[in-house]
């Protein structure tokens, strides 16, 4: 029976914050602290306010009885102890399909030890604490207690708990054409013994697939790792014309179920067959009859997975270096949220999130926090920060076989070395809450990182101006990647120019030229070569299926010979110049029935687009995907050669003396052609007035400066110039000035003009003025131009100054995606740190040996000037 004294100290608790019994749709956060990843399983475990059902660390608990007034905490302390040998054999089950959870997937949280569990009330600020179960408590407060445990946590309901691997029905399975008896007209059926099923190209047994239409029988195609097949019934696919494109593995057919591949472009994927069976019974198979034999492409895939070492992955055949602790701390994968994990990785290398949502800024967020800090996106920010730069990952030490429990929930585990792991953790709060009310991002499925990234940037501009003082003064985080673009648009009949600014564009998005591939010579060659093999296989089809029997020269068992003695050709891709993607963005283009205001009447007219400001760190997406004719997503295999010069030339050119900024212009400017060519490349520019300056963004995307240069160093304006500028109605002190303040350039001048149309002649006063007072003139005049823009541009109730800058830029990191389109694949993330690129893959974190910089989706540029923390180096 609990003390007098200690019921007492209950009650006047019970008085001052009442516990409250949650219903059926209340929702109870007690799987993870609001503001940390401790779980019950971490040192100290995790108390439950009985009023708000919202659970704190034992770092936290504390803040919140102050924040709040709650005296009365459900505090659990659970404990793993890892199972022996014979009990982690009765538990140790193979998962049987490609699941996350789930009957028969892997179990996420497989049992690999036995979790023991206390729980006590606690009593705050007293300490009081009373063990449980204690029947003297009083009922309200037992009642709270019971339905807080027998709750589903808010995390269970959010998540989704299983994923598995999507199959589709074929597209090409309802109406399957298959041939009459056997192979073409040969009347060979498919042997009913399973026994005497071989490759009809090359005689082998295994990994065997038979083409539903033509009943051919090939064997597999090469795993990366060297097993599988011989690739004969891919080749059979491509023998036929691409006509029969649904093969099935033989020895996976049970009554119930088969592997069924699709070998055609627009699936190329394990698909599903509704009327399999049928299918299989005009060769005559029997599927009642049959067992399967071999395994599943779902448990290769399984045995791959389950053998996985992250240490041995390699990047050029160099084997990986692991990395954990503060910044280097990995996400787990939920379920198909590698787009968010690579997102968040990225995000939190930039110095404005650190200093706004770090550790500096979570204790003033965390005590600022709304009643309900789960819902709050400001709160769940900071605690994802504290975890990857603190490396606080609520990790859980795990005890001995035969060590003791705790002796009392919250204290040290007696006899236990703590082994915690701060490797990686779950966000599984995080994903729940920006996904929330949203279609996809609420979903298990793949989404775009580029299309996540603008959409959290966006949430996050909202929750920080909700915020107001809760947050360190400063723009918002999207300011951090927003910048604007101008569109200059001229009229072709009367020659009127118009502008029109467009502000907070986060990514730039720029389109791959096929046509200005470097490799064009070898691309031709390789092209040429498909497209003999594409006859000869056409020419073979025919002959195949039309024959009475197999051509001269056919394979054994009736089988198709390989088309080519180079069939298996390494497919050679279009590789175009970073440069080259740069510049079809800023091309000019037509505008076909332009609403001409000089006119009076549609027109055509031409216009292009400018980055008008640079912001701090420039997101730029390679526009890999597109939407095929059968609306659905597809990817672009082109891999654009990101300007990055080669870092072995530049340092041989440093070792010779020249600087670091001059050699990288070398190696680039000789399309890293070597320490030679790049040599005789300096020795004819090291006297280039730019040779040492960073490397800067191509001039053809900078909209026109509206400052005004140093009037001693600029030249006499022409007299057709001036002419040409007094023609379209402008003065000649206009014309003038117009052509000073743009070093004689027509065109530029003409831009100066129109866009100083709001006030031309302080700008004209301007240019008359000593330099420096020019100079303060300029910047106002900009600055009025930027303000009557805003007004005329979408955002313009939310618009702010740009932190603007000089465009040079460096690669800070990318995010890389491996797969057909978006809405399937991988992403990963590679992340300049110091002088090291380190890559993010989940929750797996190491050195990087070769990044493929030319293969990535989404860059993060640092501008020059923007310092980083010692913390993102």
């Amino acid at each position: 029976m609990a003390e007098v004294r200690t019921l007492e100290v209950v009650r006047a608790a019970m008085r001052a914050s009442p516990p409250r019994v949650p219903g059926p749709v209340d929702r109870v956060y007690k799987d993870e602290c609001a503001f940390s990843f401790d779980t019950p399983l971490s040192p100290g475990g995790l108390f439950v306010n009985l009023a708000s059902w919202q659970a704190y660390g034992t770092t936290y608990v504390e803040l919140d009885h102050q924040r709040t007034g709650c005296r009365l905490y459900l505090h659990e302390q659970w404990t793993r102890v890892p199972l022996t040998e014979a009990e982690r054999a009765d538990v140790d089950v193979r998962p049987e399909k490609l699941a996350l959870g789930g009957a028969g997937g892997f179990q996420v949280d497989a049992e690999q030890w036995t979790v023991q569990k206390a729980a006590e009330l606690v009593v705050l600020p007293e300490s009081v604490t009373v063990a449980l179960p204690c029947p003297d408590l009083p009922e309200v407060v037992l009642a709270a207690i019971a339905a807080v445990q027998a709750h589903d946590s808010a995390a269970t309901l959010d998540k989704v708990a299983v994923w598995e691997e999507d199959r589709r029905v074929s597209r090409y399975a309802a109406a399957l054409p298959q041939l009459p008896e056997g192979l073409g007209r040969w009347g060979r059926q498919v042997p009913a013994d399973p026994a005497k099923w071989a490759c009809d190209e090359t005689g082998v047994t295994e990994n065997l697939w038979l083409n539903l239409s033509t009943g051919f029988i090939g064997s597999g195609r090469q795993n990366w790792d060297g097993s599988g097949g011989n690739g004969a019934a891919m080749r059979h696919y491509e023998a036929t014309g691409r006509r029969y494109p649904l093969a099935v593995k033989l020895g996976t057919i049970t009554p119930h179920s088969a592997d069924v591949y699709s070998y055609a472009p627009d699936e190329d994927d394990m698909v599903l067959d509704p009327g399999l069976a049928d299918h299989l019974a005009h060769w005559g198979i029997n599927v009642a009859s049959l067992q399967k034999t071999e395994k599943t492409m779902a448990e290769l895939q399984i045995d791959l997975n389950m053998s996985f070492e992250f240490d041995r992955i390699t990047e050029a055949g160099a084997a990986l270096q692991p990395l954990s602790g503060p910044g280097y701390v990995g996400l787990y994968n939920l379920g198909n949220s590698c787009y968010m994990n690579s997102v968040l990785q990225a995000l939190w290398s930039v110095p404005a999130v650190r200093a706004r949502y770090g550790p500096a800024a979570a204790p003033g967020i965390f005590r600022s926090a709304p009643p309900d800090p789960a819902s709050d996106l400001v709160t769940q920010m900071a605690k994802l920060g504290v975890a990857l730069m603190e490396a606080r990952t609520g990790a859980p030490p795990l005890l001995p076989p035969g060590a003791a429990a705790p002796a009392a929930p919250g204290g040290p585990a007696n006899g236990a070395e703590p082994m915690q792991s701060d490797a990686a953790t779950h966000a599984h709060a995080f994903k729940s809450l920006v996904g929330r009310g949203h279609p996809e991002y609420s979903s298990s499925r793949q989404q775009d990182a580029e299309e996540y990234l603008r959409y959290l940037l966006d949430l996050l501009k909202a929750a920080e101006q909700a915020a107001g003082t809760r947050l360190v003064p400063g723009p918002p985080t999207a300011a951090a990647f927003a910048f604007d673009t101008e569109d200059r648009v001229q009229c072709t009949e009367t020659g009127r120019l118009s502008y029109r600014r467009t502000h907070d564009n986060y990514v730039l998005g720029l389109s791959i030229p096929l046509e200005a591939a470097v490799n064009k010579d070898v691309l031709e060659g390789f092209q040429e070569r498909e497209a003999k093999r594409a006859r000869l296989r056409d020419e073979q089809a025919a002959a195949y299926i039309g024959a009475a029997g197999p051509p001269d020269g056919g394979a054994p068992n009736g089988g198709i010979s390989v088309v080519s003695s180079d069939s298996q050709e390494e497919r050679v891709l279009p590789r175009v110049p970073f440069g080259a993607c740069l510049e079809r963005w800023a091309e000019e283009g037509t505008v076909e029935d332009y609403d001409s205001i000089a006119a009076g009447h549609k027109t055509r007219a031409l216009r292009r687009t400018r980055l008008a400001t640079f912001p701090p760190f420039l997101l730029v997406q390679l526009r890999r995907y597109h939407v095929a004719e059968d609306w659905t997503p597809k990817k672009l295999e082109a891999p654009p050669a990101l300007t990055e010069p080669d870092p072995e030339t530049v340092a041989a050119l440093v070792g010779m003396g020249f600087s670091e900024n001059g050699s990288k212009r070398a190696a680039l400017a000789t399309q890293n052609g070597g320490t030679e060519a790049s040599m005789e490349w300096v020795l004819a520019h090291m006297e280039d007035a730019d040779f040492n300056d960073p490397l800067p963004l191509s001039p053809a995307l900078v909209a026109p400066a509206s400052s005004a240069p140093d009037q001693a160093s600029a030249p006499a304006p022409s007299p057709e110039s001036l002419a040409m500028l007094e023609s379209m109605g402008f003065s000649q002190k206009e014309a003038a000035a117009a052509l000073q303040a743009c070093s004689g350039s027509l065109e530029r001048a003409a831009d100066w003009l129109f866009s100083h149309a709001g006030d031309l002649a302080a700008a004209v006063a301007a240019m008359d003025q000593p330099p420096a007072a020019a100079g303060a003139a300029s910047v106002a005049a900009s600055a009025a131009d930027a303000s009557a823009a805003a007004a005329d541009g979408p955002g313009a109730a939310g618009a702010h100054a740009a932190d603007d800058g000089e465009g040079r830029y460096e690669l800070l990191g990318f995010v890389s995606h491996m797969g057909a389109s978006t809405a399937c694949g991988h992403y990963v993330v590679h992340l300049r740190r110091g002088e090291r690129w380190v890559i993010f893959n989940d929750d797996k974190v190491a050195v990087s040996a070769d990044p493929p910089r030319e293969l990535g989706y989404l860059y993060v540029f640092r501008r020059t000037d923007v310092a980083l923390p010692d913390a993102a180096v």
